[in-house]
């Protein structure tokens, strides 16, 4: 008989089958055979080394051999020839066994009197287990017998493929190393409850592959960023996530008390403050790949604590920097996904073709048709925002106005990665000024899929602009601005002794393997993501 998933269908329910499932741990530790009480298991092999391994196995051995043609053959007649066939197959096979031992969760049981099907769940996937009272013995077998979906088995045993071609594992030894006291959601309708998939991420990880498949790409990501950026000579470092001063980006930042020091300080809102110190130092190519914070809303982009990497190389700029990044993103789409060209939500993003440029205002020149090349005053910025129902603040000047008039009309157009340049000097307070035009940057954003996916500057290392435009940030903070930057004044102090020329970029890594792994919400990427908090 198939034991699949109960569903409980009231509360009364649920006590009885989680009441059995503690009495029959009970009786195991009545009868001396605690789960609980094993601290180690031997597992040689997962679910889908055992395949590949048997299938190689199997080419090898039956090489030459050819399934035998039943055409023309009645029905009985066929059945038997395939099923001779079968038996000198599995015969050969069995003659040059290959002995493995794996372990996972039992999500599914059949019994049938003297022997029993199950499938067990590993990191790698699922592979079904052929258990015979025969082989394993008949006490061991009453106890497999009575286990319940959810349990946690070692499984010793050889490999070897049914009649209906599955790849499986005849047991010769079962251990159960766990015993499952709560009741996984029903097999065939999964978890669909979104709100608990992200509340109780071990639920979904054990129901839903595809979950658990983007954590393995996540951290296959995270590698491959580390092999890339150690190929090019940069050096991982730490920098500190409690500040005095949370500078390095706009937003605003947590604030808590350091008792010890008796003193006020913010969890940090960026990285850069702290790697700039380090070129400054001499460390001539840094990054650093950290948890930053910022008290600000929840949406399917946004999560107040998020991974950013960060690098910053000596004696190159922002140039430099688009050469690193369209690098890396092609070599990242090659490593995780195995190609360039790349789908999400149904459309097809090419990593592999020259990225596209095109500066701020050309891209509302495009999008919007407003040339601000041609707009000489913060005035008439402000009046063609009026115009076009663009919310402003009086502070705001043709930069700021230059900004919203871009996120309004044109982020949702580069769904191809673009890279957006000269930005406004007004919002770029820590990068260096176009020799050719002061009131831009030398500064880009990288779009892609209409998602911000970096941002990147020629470092501003002239202590005394700097300077300048820190005290521009605490007048924007004393007017209202509480995402403004602040005065550093050791920063400015690191400066002073020199910092070389320098290019400078940062990554929401969350944002880039929801690009990567197609999934529609950081949630989906952030293993236990922001919630509000469930009262008792």
């Amino acid at each position: 008989m198939a034991e699949q998933q109960k569903k409980p269908q009231t509360q009364q329910d649920l006590n009885q089958l989680l009441k059995v499932r503690r009495e029959k741990l009970a009786a195991l530790q009545e009868a001396g055979k605690d789960p609980f009480e094993i601290t180690k298991y031997d597992q040689t092999h997962h679910s889908d080394e055992v395949k590949e391994l048997y299938t190689a196995h199997e080419e090898k051995l039956l090489a030459g051999r050819v399934k035998p043609d039943t055409e023309g053959m009645d029905e009985a007649e066929a059945r038997k020839v395939i099923n001779d066939d079968y038996n000198e197959r599995r015969a050969i096979m069995d003659a040059s066994p290959i002995q493995v031992s794996v372990a996972g969760r039992m999500m599914f049981k059949r019994v049938m009197g003297k022997a029993s099907f199950c499938n067990i769940q590993d990191l790698k996937g699922k592979i079904q287990i052929y258990v015979s009272r025969d082989s394993i013995g008949e006490e061991p077998y009453a106890v497999f017998k009575k286990s319940d979906i959810g349990d946690i088995y070692g499984i010793k045993g050889y490999a070897f493929r049914t009649k209906t071609g599955e790849i499986s594992i005849h047991a010769e030894e079962l251990t159960l190393l766990s015993k499952s006291l709560q009741i996984l959601p029903e097999k065939f309708h999964g978890l669909t409850d979104t709100d608990v998939r992200y509340r109780q991420r071990y639920i979904d990880l054990i129901m839903n592959e595809e979950s658990k498949n983007v954590f393995v790409k996540r951290s296959l990501m995270m590698k491959e960023i580390r092999n890339f950026l150690a190929s090019r000579d940069f050096m991982e470092v730490e920098t500190p996530m409690l500040v005095s001063n949370a500078g390095g980006a706009a937003a605003r930042p947590f604030e808590t008390h350091y008792n010890a020091l008796n003193e006020d300080v913010k969890l940090r809102i960026s990285l850069e403050l702290y790697l700039k110190r380090l070129i400054v130092g001499g460390l001539e190519r840094v990054y650093e790949i950290g948890r930053v914070f910022r008290n600000e809303g929840v949406d399917t982009r946004h999560n107040p604590e998020f991974t950013l990497m960060e690098l910053y190389q000596a004696y190159t700029d922002y140039e430099g920097m688009m050469e690193l990044t369209e690098s890396m993103f092609r070599y990242l789409a090659e490593k995780v996904v195995g190609s360039t060209k790349i789908s999400y939500n149904g459309v097809e993003i090419d990593l592999g073709k020259p990225f596209a440029r095109m500066t701020m205002n050309e891209a509302i020149l495009k999008y919007a048709g407003i040339d601000f090349d041609k707009v000489e005053s913060d005035e008439a910025a402000k009046k063609l925002a009026d115009e076009h129902h663009i919310e402003y603040e009086e502070r705001h000047k043709k930069g700021d106005i230059i900004n919203l008039f871009f996120e309004e009309y044109c982020e949702k157009e580069l769904i191809q990665p673009t890279f957006i340049t000269d930005h406004p000097i007004e919002i770029s307070p820590l990068t260096k000024k176009k020799p050719t035009d002061p009131t831009k940057v030398e500064r880009f954003e990288l779009f892609c899929n209409t998602w911000e996916m970096c941002n990147a500057y020629s470092e501003l290392n002239d202590p005394i602009d700097q300077r300048e435009r820190f005290a521009q940030q605490d007048a924007n903070a004393d007017a209202g601005d509480d995402e403004a930057e602040h005065t550093d004044e050791d920063f400015l102090y690191a400066l002073e002794l020199g910092m070389p020329p320098t290019g400078g970029i940062g990554y929401g890594l969350d944002r880039l393997c929801m690009l990567l792994t197609d999934s529609q919400a950081i949630r989906d990427v952030l293993l236990f993501p922001t919630m509000k908090s469930v009262k008792e």
